[in-house]
C-alpha cells in the first residue's frame, strides 16, 4: 500500500511540474497598431477610399491614456496602452483635426488643438472620457502641425511648422488668458540636408529633383531638467520619415542637434516610418514615442500608428528601440522587457499561398521619384487548378489581393515553408474601392483562422466569426503555441465589396537551428559621407538580416532590417559624425550572435 501511495505521489508531482512548466504566453503588441482606424474624408472626391492614422498626439491623463490621431473625428481611450477604444465627442472640429495637439496640465484640465483650417479655438475638458469639450473664447492663428506645452511653472508655449523652407518657430501663450498671444515668438531650428543625410526629401533619402526635405511634427519633451524639441523630416510616405531632437536649457531655447539623430528611425522591414509623433510617459515612468507608418498603397497619405520603447542614455541622449519594430514586442506591463522584441519570428515568409479566387493581384512599391511601382500579375494555377497568390507572404504591406467577392466561400491557404510552433498571427487588411469616405461605425471583421500540421487535419485557432470588431491590422496572440505547416484564413465577411488582403503573417519559433554569425562583413563610406555601402557572406539559411549602427559601441541605437540580399546601400548618415556598424543573420528560427563592430571614420 505505501508502494502504491508513493507511486501516487511521485504521479501527481509529475503532473503538477507539467502544469507549472506548461509556458506562460506574454502579453505582446505589434506595428502597425491594431486600431479602427478611420476612413480619410479628403481625396473622396477622387473616390479614393481608404483608411488611415497619422500624427498621433499621445497622453497620459489621471493613470490612463488618450490617443488623439489626424482627421479621425474622435480620439482613443486606453488603460493598459495596448487596449484603445474609440470616443465619438460630443463637439468636434467639422473636418476633424488635422496634426493634433494635446496637453495633461497637472492633472487637471487636458487641452486640444487641430483645426484643419489652421485657426480655431484651443478645446479643454476635466473628463475626456465623456467626449465633453469646451471651446476657448479668443481664436488662434497657425495651430496646424502644431505642440503645445506648458511647463511645470504655467508659461506655455505653441510650436509649429510644415515646410521644405521655413523653420519650426515657437510662440507664447497666456493660459489663463484664453491663449491669447503675448507677442514673444521666434524662429527655432530648420533642416540641414548638407549634413544630415536622413533629413534629405524621397524614399531611401532620393530624389532626382526634389532635394529639400518637408520639416514638421514638432513635439516637446521634458526630462531631467532638459527639454527635447522633437521634429519630423523628411516626408510622411517614405520610408525613411523619421524624428530627431535638438536639446536646450529652456522651452525657447538656444537648441543643439542631437549627435544620434534620428532619434526614431524605422526605415526597413514590412512598414516603414517612425515620424511626426509624440514621446509620453508612462505612470511606471516609462517612455514610449508614438509616430506615424507609411503604408502608401491606396494613397501616399493612408498611414498607420506605431509604438516603440523609448529612452534617455548616461548623457541624456534620447532614442528609441525599433529593431525589429513590426514583429511581436512585448506589452508595456513587461517588468524588464516592455516594447523589446518578444523573440518570436515570422514563420509565414514565402509561404506558398492558394486562394479561393483573384479579382486582381498588384505588386506595388514606392519609387524613388516619389510615385509608384506598380505591377498587375498574371493568374497562376497550380497542379490541382488553384490560384496562386505571391503578394500574401512577401513582406510588403503595398502589394495586394483582392478576391471576387466579400462572403464566406473567400479563404486563403498558406503551406509555410517549414513547421513551427505558432504564437501569433497578424492580419493586413486592403481596401479596395471600399466606397467609404468618412469615419463609419459597424465595420466588423469576421473569420476564422485554423491550422494543420499536414494539410488535411484541421483545428481552429481563432474564430472571430461573430466578432464585432473592426480590425483593419488584426493582431491575435493565442492563449499557448500550436504546432503547424499550414494555417488558412476563411473569410465571413469584411468591410468593403470584395475581400482584399495586403499580407497574412504567422509569428512563433521554428523548430530548426538559428542562422549562423555574419562573416565577411564589409563597410565603405563614399566620397559623400551621408552615403555608406555595405556587404557581406550570405549565411545559409537566413531570411534576412538587421543591421545596427550609432554613435558609439555601445550605443548602436540605429537599425534597418533588410530580406533576401547581402548588401545595401544607405544615404541616411550624418556627414561629420563617426559612426559604428554590427549586423545579425535571423530566419524563423531565431537570431545570429552579432558581428565584430566596426569603426566608420
Amino acid at each position: 500500500m505505501k508502494s502504491l501511495n508513493k507511486i501516487f505521489t511521485s504521479v501527481s508531482l509529475m503532473v503538477s511540474i507539467l502544469v507549472n512548466a506548461q509556458e506562460v504566453v506574454p502579453e505582446t503588441y505589434i506595428n502597425p497598431l491594431d486600431i479602427d482606424y478611420t476612413y480619410m474624408v479628403y481625396n473622396s472626391s477622387n473616390n479614393i477610399s481608404y483608411r488611415s492614422g497619422a500624427d498621433p498626439a499621445v497622453i497620459e491623463y489621471r493613470g490612463e491614456y488618450y490617443m488623439f490621431v489626424t482627421r479621425s473625428f474622435g480620439y482613443w481611450h486606453s488603460t493598459d496602452l495596448i487596449n484603445w477604444e474609440f470616443i465619438k465627442p460630443e463637439q468636434w472640429y467639422f473636418e476633424g483635426s488635422n496634426a493634433p495637439t494635446a496637453f495633461n496640465y497637472k492633472d487637471s484640465l487636458v487641452y486640444f488643438a487641430g483645426d484643419p483650417a489652421g485657426y480655431g479655438s484651443i478645446l479643454y475638458t476635466d473628463d475626456p472620457k465623456s467626449g465633453k469639450w469646451t471651446p476657448t473664447a479668443s481664436i488662434s492663428n497657425n495651430i496646424q502641425d502644431s505642440e503645445l506645452f506648458i511647463d511645470d511653472d504655467g508659461k506655455t508655449y505653441l510650436y509649429w511648422g510644415s515646410s521644405n523652407v521655413h523653420p519650426i518657430k515657437v510662440k507664447m501663450l497666456d493660459k489663463d488668458d484664453r491663449f491669447l498671444e503675448t507677442g514673444v515668438q521666434k524662429e527655432l531650428i530648420n533642416l540641414v540636408e548638407e549634413e544630415h543625410g536622413w533629413e534629405r526629401f524621397g524614399e531611401n533619402n532620393y530624389h532626382p529633383t526634389l532635394k529639400e526635405g518637408y520639416m514638421e511634427g514638432a513635439s516637446m519633451t521634458k526630462h531631467d531638467g532638459k527639454y527635447y524639441l522633437q521634429y519630423a523630416a523628411p516626408g510622411t510616405q517614405f520610408n525613411v520619415y523619421a524624428d530627431a531632437a535638438y536639446v536646450g536649457e529652456t522651452p525657447l531655447g538656444p537648441f543643439k542637434y542631437m549627435k544620434n539623430n534620428p532619434m526614431s528611425f524605422k526605415p526597413g522591414g514590412f512598414t516603414n516610418g517612425a515620424g511626426h509623433g509624440i514621446t509620453v510617459k508612462q505612470t511606471n515612468g516609462q517612455y514610449w514615442h508614438f509616430a506615424t507608418m507609411a503604408l502608401a498603397s491606396n494613397s501616399h497619405w493612408e498611414r498607420r500608428l506605431c509604438m516603440f520603447p523609448t529612452y534617455f542614455d548616461e548623457v541624456g541622449l534620447m532614442y528609441t528601440d525599433t529593431s525589429y519594430g513590426d514583429y511581436p514586442l512585448f506589452g508595456p506591463g513587461h517588468p524588464t522587457k516592455a516594447g523589446q522584441h518578444s523573440g518570436w519570428m515570422l514563420l509565414s515568409y514565402k509561404g506558398k499561398a492558394t486562394v479561393s479566387s483573384s479579382e486582381k493581384q498588384i505588386k506595388k512599391s514606392t519609387a524613388t521619384d516619389g510615385d509608384y511601382d506598380i505591377t498587375e500579375m498574371p493568374l497562376e494555377k497550380n497542379d490541382d487548378g488553384e490560384v496562386i497568390s505571391k503578394v500574401l507572404t512577401d513582406e510588403s504591406p503595398k502589394s495586394f489581393w483582392v478576391a471576387e467577392a466579400n462572403d464566406d466561400k473567400q479563404w486563403i491557404e498558406i503551406e509555410m515553408l517549414a513547421p513551427g510552433n505558432i504564437y501569433a498571427f497578424q492580419l493586413n487588411f486592403h481596401d479596395e474601392e471600399s466606397g467609404i469616405y468618412t469615419r463609419t461605425e459597424g465595420l466588423r471583421h469576421r473569420f476564422t483562422l485554423k491550422v494543420s500540421e499536414d494539410g488535411k487535419n484541421w483545428k481552429t485557432a481563432v474564430d472571430r466569426s461573430n466578432s464585432y470588431e473592426d480590425a483593419p491590422n488584426a493582431y491575435i496572440s493565442l492563449n499557448k503555441p500550436v504546432k503547424a505547416k499550414y494555417v488558412r484564413y476563411n473569410n465571413v465577411e469584411v468591410p468593403g465589396k470584395n475581400l482584399a488582403l495586403s499580407e497574412i503573417r504567422v509569428f512563433g519559433k521554428g523548430l530548426g537551428k538559428k542562422p549562423e554569425k555574419v562573416k565577411g562583413f564589409m563597410i565603405s563610406r563614399e566620397e559623400d559621407r551621408r552615403n555608406i555601402s555595405l556587404d557581406w557572406k550570405p549565411v545559409k539559411g537566413a531570411q534576412g538580416y538587421n543591421i545596427r549602427w550609432g554613435i558609439a559601441p555601445d550605443k548602436l541605437y540605429q537599425s534597418w532590417l533588410v530580406y533576401d540580399k547581402n548588401d545595401h546601400f544607405m544615404r541616411s548618415l550624418d556627414r561629420d559624425t563617426k559612426y559604428y556598424f554590427s549586423i545579425e543573420a535571423f530566419s524563423e528560427n531565431g537570431i545570429s550572435e552579432r558581428s565584430e563592430i566596426i569603426e566608420v571614420e
